[in-house]
């Protein structure tokens, strides 16, 4: 099942030009609707399922049907996001309710150094089909 807006939580990101949901999806499917300031899975049918938006939301304002191998038919998944972790909370058909947190990083944000070890590649070198570190790659270096 698509992810769904509940429009009484959604305050469309106080009105910013663009919502987190809007950001994340990868399938550009959410879209903010000018005139109520909510948002709107416009293509339900195209949605992947996948979350992102669900996670991201800091109303709580969108909901997905949880997949069967964490939660059986009639449950709910709730996403708490927080700067370092996501609390899931699950509420079962039974009305029993667990929680698992996990964390979303496993470093500080903005402490990878993604060219480490690497050099920046020239133009000419951006042209060739091959990845940086396959073999015959211009880039690819024996103390690599």
């Amino acid at each position: 099942m698509p992810t769904f807006v509940i429009d009484s939580k959604c305050d469309g990101c106080k009105g910013q030009e663009k919502t987190a949901c809007m950001y994340i999806c990868p399938n550009d499917l959410m879209y903010l609707d000018k005139d109520t300031s909510k948002a709107t899975n416009q293509e339900p049918e195209q949605c992947w399922e996948c979350y992102s938006c669900v996670k991201i939301c800091p109303q709580q304002a969108i909901e997905a049907r949880p997949y069967a191998d964490f939660v059986p038919l009639g449950g709910t998944s709730i996403p708490m996001r927080s700067s370092d972790s996501i609390m899931w909370t699950i509420k079962f058909r039974d009305g029993k309710i667990k929680r698992f947190k996990f964390p979303i990083r496993t470093t500080q944000e903005g402490s990878i150094e993604v060219m480490k070890g690497w050099e920046e590649p020239s133009d000419s070198e951006l042209d060739n089909e091959l990845l940086f570190d396959e073999i015959g790659s211009t880039l690819l270096t024996p103390d690599n």
